[in-house]
């Protein structure tokens, strides 16, 4: 007699539900698509304990007849696919055909449901039909998961505490809403409403149900379109930042996705927008023909698989970046509680308010010949470098030049200095408040945009020669690798030569090159190189552009004349993305007139 026998249907229910059913948020997941997919405009979750004691589904949609509703339970039943060019062009949430049949082997299951005309009451317990009777003509489904996992209690032990479990619940309810803003969704947990949103279509309302009201006004709108694709949806301006990139919400046709190269694709369009380790708030739909996709490729349908990938990452990245390029702009310091009106007042309120600190003991004489007086105040010997104003000779303006980079900036202010503040910081005023700027942030976006060009077109004729070479020494792996990648290197600058097999030399370099740190540049351009698994040119140019920025830009404590914070201002206002440094920090903060008088309750208001 063979060893090979045929599972019984309740066993392999059991099984599939080891793939399905991981946690009460799956079951949560697979019955709020199917009150989606049955066209409801209204769905209510009901929670005891996480969903680990009872999970509750109440839709409005079309409902089931008697005859479906049980044969909703058999495995692999469905009403998405009639044949096999079906899976090709799937365009609901659920389709497999296995979650109703995978989540009653492992509960007890009450279900109500109506088409309008007929309704029906079906009880399941551990996969086994208990009950079936005629029910309540309400049109939609009203479906109950009791103790889940009762039979199976080994599951049990893998989940976590009921916090965490719930807030897989409210993150998943979080996005459905996100993704169908025309359904009123409503999370209910141990009698305690979770989340609630109206159903009205409007994205922006329901960011401002999850987010508050606060972050949904600084959630800004992009859209764009492709030959297959088209995108949509609402990126956060860079001053709103979280740790981890869970606020980036990817829906493909309306399923909510987990893709980890679009995700990484957002990033990259706030490059130099955010700080560093920080992630945007995206919530982006993304809309093509069924046959690019296939949502197959996973049981719980969290990861698919995309044709013409690339042509959407460029879509991405050009969308999101000019979306947030042309709205980029000084953070505003505001009052928690939003104003009614804000008070005229005269530039002249502020004119008393700061003196001007000139500089009395670092020598700054490449911006001024006069004498320089000495002061109490005591600098440390490594701060007294002198920053480098002007990066390298700049060439001859291009015709135009200059009004174009006002066009790219118009909301760059008009901005009078008035001081310094510990060496660190610059006080400007305009007619809606003051500004703080960071001068040594400012400096680094006026040097990174500068390096940023140059790197990007090495020119033979802006080399400077070596009398003695520069010599650098790896070991043999480190020097294959240097060897296969020179082609690169020469694109970003770095003119290496083989000189031997694990030496390597360099006789000449950019004349732009940060003035003594030329060899530096050099040898952290070279270990980057060595870092990288796969070496990308326009990453390393970028990165080169970045770290020669930062290189003999002005520190803190270091004083500056009232010329020279103009001539930095002045600089800073010519920048394409005046408004964070190539790090992603602030460069400029705004304190708006009426919030400091408020401080200062010479308004009540």
């Amino acid at each position: 007699m063979g060893i090979i026998r045929l599972m019984d249907e309740p066993l392999s229910n059991k099984i599939a539900a080891g793939e399905v059913v991981e946690r009460p948020t799956s079951v949560v997941k697979e019955l709020v698509e199917n009150a989606i997919d049955a066209g409801s405009t209204a769905i209510e979750v009901l929670l005891i304990e996480a969903g680990l004691t009872s999970i509750q589904i109440i839709d409005n949609g079309a409902g089931m007849d008697a005859d479906d509703a049980l044969l909703s339970f058999s495995r692999h039943a469905t009403s998405k696919i009639a044949n096999e060019h079906d899976l090709f062009r799937i365009r609901t949430l659920g389709f497999r055909g296995e979650a109703l049949a995978s989540i009653a082997s492992v509960s007890k299951v009450t279900l109500h449901t109506s088409n309008g005309e007929s309704g029906t009451f079906v009880q399941m317990e551990g996969g086994r039909l208990t009950e079936h009777r005629a029910g309540s003509l309400r049109k939609g489904t009203d479906i109950k998961i009791d103790q889940l996992f009762f039979n199976t209690p080994a599951r049990l032990k893998y989940m976590k505490t009921l916090q965490t479990e719930l807030g897989h619940s409210i993150d998943l309810l979080n996005r459905f809403a996100l993704s169908y803003p025309g359904i009123a969704f409503k999370l209910v947990h141990d009698g305690r409403i979770i989340l609630q949103t109206s159903g009205s279509g409007e994205i922006k309302r329901v960011l401002a149900d999850i987010y508050g009201v606060a972050i949904a006004k600084k959630m800004i709108p992009f859209e764009g379109l492709s030959h297959d694709y088209k995108i949509s949806g609402y990126a956060s301006l860079p001053e709103i930042t979280r740790a981890n990139k869970n606020y980036i919400s990817l829906f493909v046709n309306g399923r909510w996705v987990k893709h980890y190269a679009i995700a990484n694709t957002v990033h990259k369009a706030y490059h130099t927008f955010l700080p560093l380790e920080r992630q945007p708030i995206v919530v982006m739909n993304i809309e093509g023909d069924p046959y690019l996709t296939d949502v197959n490729v996973h049981p719980a349908k969290q990861q698919i698989r995309l044709s013409k990938e690339k042509e959407l990452m460029e879509l991405i990245h050009e969308t999101l970046r000019g979306t947030i390029s042309t709205v980029v702009r000084a953070p505003v310091i505001d009052k928690p509680k939003p104003v009614k009106q804000a008070p005229t007042k005269q530039l002249d309120l502020w004119k008393s308010s700061f003196t001007v600190q000139e500089p009395k003991e670092v020598p700054v004489q490449e911006y001024s010949e006069q004498p320089v007086e000495q002061v109490k105040i005591a600098v440390p010997q490594e701060e007294r470098i002198q920053p480098d104003f002007s990066p390298v000779e700049e060439p001859p303006p291009v015709q135009g030049y200059e009004e174009e980079q006002q066009e790219q900036s118009p909301q760059f202010p008009e901005l009078e200095v008035v001081g310094q503040i510990h060496g660190t910081y610059i006080v400007a005023q305009s007619n809606d408040g003051f500004y703080l700027i960071d001068q040594h942030a400012a400096q680094e976006r006026i040097k990174y945009e500068y390096f940023r060009e140059k790197v990007g077109d090495i020119d033979s004729n802006e080399r400077q020669a070596l009398l003695l070479p520069l010599t650098f020494h790896y070991s043999r792996d480190e020097a294959l690798r240097l060897k296969d990648h020179l082609s690169v290197l020469t694109d970003s600058g770095v003119f290496l030569e083989e000189f031997g097999d694990t030496s390597f030399i360099v006789r000449e370099y950019p004349t732009w090159f940060p003035k003594g740190f030329e060899q530096e540049v050099i040898e952290d351009l070279i270990e980057q190189v060595l870092a990288e698994r796969k070496v990308d040119v326009k990453k390393l140019r970028e990165d080169a552009a970045i770290m020669m920025s930062c290189k003999r830009s002005i520190k803190a404590n270091h004083f500056l004349r009232k010329h020279e914070m103009e001539r930095l201002l002045a600089d800073l206002k010519k920048a394409e993305q005046p408004f964070t440094c190539p790090h992603g920090r602030p460069v400029i903060i705004h304190f708006k007139t009426y919030d400091v008088e408020k401080m200062f309750k010479r308004v009540m208001n």
